[in-house]
């Protein structure tokens, strides 16, 4: 399928005029509407406005100016029945054979403090996403283009190929087309069915306030990666990353090296990542089959190592370690010493002697995480037909907030100890018991999943 006109109406401009310079060196007509038109204008190409193009003019504040036959006519005409063909020439509309549009910017709006209803409201976009379903439900004819990193490919393609698209490149960028609307809307449904009681009536200049949990839940995500299997061998599994993850979440990782991550390598990970990000000091956590084995903190990361290794050498063993600062040949060499066989080694930055002494380890995994505390605004559990949701748990008690109920008051190490070990449990499944101290071993249970030690030796 040749392209032979073009309509472009972006709300992210990033590259559409490189793009709209290339159509047109190969010969496309371009269309546009408003802010996108001035532009392709100012720099020098021929473009109709979308307003000369129908006959009529924008309309009501923007909200009506593609809602229009020709445009629509152009679009979703099948180019195979000649039925179609023979209306569109009655009515005189030309064929649109490829539509670029990405949305009205609703998420930026909606994530600016005091944000109101009507601003909301008005940053819904209706013709884009009108223009992109009917662009992507007649794919056998026509390209449809949301994402500017497909510009420069597409364009290549069409030089390669005099001008036209393939089939299976535009059914792709359907795809993409119906995913980006489906986003779209959803993003919206949970902002407003979010919002508290009564919104609607609120004076307008008032920014609503939002629900902790909406009434509709809409989720995404992308997969990454197919699993070479899952929890256990007979088990199929993937990974899905969300489009615009939590930054310092596991899933924001980069592998410098080693073998595939299986699924376990993922969940133990993720488990051993979100525990040693809580700590300030430089802290090591070595996790197996999703239990903390060893948890420590230190003046540097090597002694935390040393301390979070001594604490059970046995389960330290194909674990999984996490560091919360850069790793340095120090640390490295202290692994090779005793021969420490470790899964997936996992922290903010590694020094190039340490990648240098890594990279012969050709089955290690090496994970780079930005380091952050933040944390996703909700939580998900999937359960048999459902989902349960909580928020994140934030808590870490602090000694000022302790109430001493016993007659003999701690010392000022013991609770020193006690919130190291409150701290750990809530990364310990089940029942938590963690023993913390070399000398004098203490316990203190919680309300988890698992039992599993961990022990912060003292200096």
């Amino acid at each position: 399928m040749t392209i032979k006109q073009a309509l472009i109406s972006v709300s992210d401009k990033t590259g559409v005029l490189e793009f709209a310079q290339g159509l047109a060196a190969q010969g496309v007509k371009l269309l546009s509407t408003g802010g996108t038109a001035k532009m392709l204008r100012d720099a020098g190409l021929a473009v109709t406005e979308i307003g000369d193009y129908t006959g009529f003019p924008e309309m009501l504040d923007g909200r009506v100016k593609t809602l229009h036959p020709k445009v629509h006519g152009g679009i979703l005409a099948r180019r195979d029945l000649p039925e179609h063909l023979a209306t569109i020439e009655q009515h005189g509309i030309p064929m649109i054979d490829l539509v670029c549009v990405n949305l009205y910017p609703f998420a930026a709006t909606i994530a600016k403090a005091g944000v109101t209803l009507e601003d909301a409201i008005e940053n819904i976009d209706i013709g884009g996403p009108a223009m992109v379903r009917s662009s992507a439900k007649n794919y056998n004819g026509v390209a449809i283009v949301t994402d500017p990193e497909d510009y420069a490919p597409l364009l290549s393609e069409m030089k390669a190929n005099g001008g036209a698209l393939q089939l299976a490149t535009r059914f792709g960028l359907a795809k993409k087309a119906f995913t980006h609307t489906a986003r779209y809307d959803s993003m919206i449904a949970n902002w407003l069915t979010g919002l508290e009681e009564g919104a609607e009536a609120k004076p307008a200049e008032a920014a609503p306030v939002p629900a902790i949990f909406p009434a509709k839940l809409q989720l995404a995500f992308d997969r990454t990666e197919i699993l070479r299997y899952g929890e256990n061998s007979h088990q199929s599994a993937a990974f899905y990353r969300e489009p615009n993850p939590v930054a310092g979440s596991i899933a924001a990782y980069t592998q410098l090296q080693g073998k595939e991550l299986s699924y376990n390598n993922i969940a133990d990970s993720d488990a051993a990542w979100e525990c040693v990000k809580s700590f300030d000091a430089p802290a090591c956590v070595i996790v197996k089959h999703a239990n903390p084995c060893g948890v420590a903190i230190d003046g540097t990361l090597l002694g935390a190592y040393e301390k979070s290794f001594k604490t059970d050498s046995t389960s330290a063993f194909g674990g999984i370690i996490a560091f919360n600062g850069e790793v340095g040949i120090d640390v490295v060499n202290a692994m090779n010493e005793r021969k420490h066989f470790v899964e997936v080694l996992i922290a903010p930055s590694f020094t190039a002697e340490a990648k240098a002494a890594l990279a012969g380890k050709t089955n290690l995994r090496v994970l780079v995480v930005p380091i952050s505390r933040q944390l996703n605004a909700l939580e998900y559990k999937r359960v048999g037909g459902g989902l349960l949701v909580q928020t994140p748990d934030n808590f870490t008690a602090q000694a000022s907030g302790l109430k001493i109920v016993t007659k003999v008051q701690p010392t000022a190490q013991q609770i020193e100890d006690l919130l190291f070990a409150e701290r750990v449990a809530k990364f310990v499944k089940s029942n938590a018991i963690v023993f913390c101290g070399p000398d004098e071993p203490r316990r203190l249970d919680q309300d988890r999943q698992h039992q599993g030690p961990a022990r912060r030796p003292r200096p």
